[in-house]
């Protein structure tokens, strides 16, 4: 019997799973056709991660499940202005009238003691401009920082923003409502703009002066128009506070900081998470403590 030497012989390429490929239909994964799937995963990498960390997320990254967090927030968010103004008819849709500032989601002053009015508030948006603009954000945003560091970090950001919003503003702003869900669109925000400062020398360069640049643009562009609402455009004696924006972006970072400076990391043995964390509580229970006992609304 004739010997075979094995060495000599033509291996059997293989793929990324280590499966042989046995015949010209199978092509190695280098060489296969990307599906949208994976061209989607590819930009989001390059948007959201430095050069040295691409290739380990893309080994494990998915579609399924999709960030499920922020397309159900949003979805909340839209029935509910639907539902608002569907169920109080308003000569225009431009800007929601006395249905969401007689809601029972709506953050009121007068109303401090029902709690869940601080978290609430971010399903009741004033108007057209104010959902779509805060849904386009946070979707742009939410969406591919989610597909990276998943549901439960981009929902304590997002969550951390809208509930420093509101205690914010019941410390700083204490005679007006509140309404949208800035706070938590700031967070993501600030956590993604801390994202592109750390991150700045590891991405393409000119991605990562745009991103900043455009960061700038749209908050400086935001703030001016919340100074304009609160101080140059209040109808009846309403005040709609603007610190909730301020609040947000701090919270998105710090906490965002933390969550999205870097990929794979294991927050619980980073000293900064912790460091984070005890500031955050400590905002909280401060503003508890103000809003029983030291706030000037009657």
């Amino acid at each position: 019997m004739e010997n075979i030497d094995l060495e000599q012989q033509e291996p059997l390429p293989v793929d990324r799973d280590g499966r042989q490929l046995r015949n010209a239909e199978d092509k190695p994964d280098g060489d296969r056709k990307k599906g949208c799937c994976e061209k989607f995963q590819e930009s989001v990498s390059k948007w959201m991660l430095p050069q040295d960390s691409r290739s380990k997320y893309l080994e494990r990254a998915n579609c399924c499940p999709p960030p499920i967090f922020i397309i159900l927030i949003s979805i909340a968010e839209l029935a509910v202005f639907i539902y608002y103004a569907v169920w109080k008819p308003q000569k225009q849709w431009v800007t929601l009238e006395e249905g969401i500032w007689k809601s029972s989601l709506t953050y009121k002053p007068e109303n401090r003691q029902e709690a869940w009015r601080f978290i609430s508030y971010m399903f009741v948006h004033a108007g057209v401009e104010h959902i779509v603009g805060n849904l386009v954000m946070q979707l742009l945003l939410g969406i591919p920082l989610e597909l990276v560091h998943k549901g439960f970090e981009v929902g304590m950001v997002y969550m951390a923003g809208v509930l420093a919003g509101s205690l914010a503003s019941s410390i700083f702003d204490p005679h007006s409502a509140l309404v949208g869900a800035s706070g938590g669109v700031y967070a993501l925000i600030g956590g993604y703009f801390m994202n592109a400062v750390v991150n700045f020398r590891e991405m393409i360069p000119l991605l990562g002066v745009f991103r900043i640049v455009a960061i700038v643009i749209f908050v400086g562009t935001d703030f001016g128009f919340a100074f304009y609402r609160r101080f140059a455009s209040s109808e009846d004696g309403l005040n709609v506070s603007f610190v909730a924006h301020f609040a947000g972006i701090a919270a998105g970072m710090t906490i965002g900081y933390v969550f999205f400076s870097a990929y794979n990391h294991k927050l619980l043995k980073d000293p900064r998470f912790w460091l984070c964390i005890l500031c955050y509580v400590v905002f909280v229970v401060f503003a508890v403590v103000f809003n029983i006992f030291l706030t000037p609304v009657s």
